[in-house]
């Protein structure tokens, strides 16, 4: 039972509920329709196994440095032991391949290039200087390609993928700014390490204030409507405003979780704005 729950921990279930969603709003608005058709129910169902993949293999890799990041996970805390993580990652892995080889071909390889792209973040990629950054947010993004992908309208997909880059490449250089102690007592090099936290606040405020514009996009050109206009001026574009100030106030370790978990929040509610958008 215990194992259960450290299995359950490992693959961030906040995070799956939210690529979960995103994909099925992805094929909502592609598809026009406001019903999940069989076919997108999968696919939803094959990117959570990929990103619960990617989850667990990046704690394999990170093992070390959560020793000092981040005890409380189940690694470090040795509530599970690697091989286990490893052989639920490869489970993982082969049952997203398995699922999404039966939906169409883009959708099989847009899976497996997920999956190859995520073990190699993690045993590589992460390494690298701001491109890991993008790498996770465009994986995050790609949620809401493969969904338009699944009912044959990628082009749908696009808006959704771009909002879902541009918050979540802020809340990698926020996650970074948390891990500093560990990441520097391993020799890993980030953004923030290198740079330093006023460099990397100035990173994120760019991609922030570039995000503030573009909600502004689908309203102004009709391809989403009123609603949408007013979610994301009463309530995306003023939290994320609110989470800035936020993050210019207090460098602490605390409050740099606080501000990764409003941008997660604030994905959320973007999604909705999309939706009834």
């Amino acid at each position: 039972m215990k194992k259960l729950k450290a299995v359950f921990k490992i693959i961030r279930p906040l995070n799956i509920l939210i690529t979960f969603l995103s994909v099925i709003v992805a094929g909502i608005i592609a598809q026009g329709k406001n019903y999940v058709p069989q076919i997108l129910l999968l696919v939803a169902i094959a990117e959570s196994l990929t990103f619960s993949a990617g989850n667990i293999i990046n704690d394999i890799f990170d093992i070390e440095t959560d020793k000092l990041n981040r005890p409380e996970r189940v690694l470090p805390k040795g509530e599970i032991n690697k091989q286990t993580a490893f052989i639920v990652y490869i489970l993982f892995v082969l049952l997203s391949g398995f699922i999404s080889f039966y939906v169409n071909t883009a959708v099989f390889k847009i899976i497996i290039g997920t999956n190859i792209i995520l073990f190699l973040y993690s045993f590589v990629l992460k390494r690298t200087i701001l491109l890991s950054n993008v790498i996770v947010a465009s994986v995050v993004g790609s949620a809401f390609i493969l969904g338009a992908s699944a009912v044959d309208n990628i082009k749908a997909g696009y808006i959704p993928f771009l909002f879902a880059l541009l918050i979540n490449f802020g809340r990698e250089i926020v996650k970074d700014m948390q891990d500093i102690k560990g990441d520097t007592a391993q020799g890993m090099k980030s953004f923030p390490s290198v740079f330093g936290f006023k460099s990397s606040k100035l990173v994120i405020l760019l991609s922030s204030f570039l995000l503030i514009i573009f909600t502004f996009y689908p309203y102004v050109f009709n391809l989403y409507g009123l609603t949408y206009f007013l979610f994301i001026l009463i309530i995306v574009d003023p939290f994320l405003i609110f989470i800035i100030y936020k993050l210019f106030k207090n460098d602490s370790v605390e409050n740099l979780k606080k501000i990764s978990l409003y941008l997660k929040l604030n994905m959320v509610f973007g999604l909705v704005a999309i939706y009834f958008g």
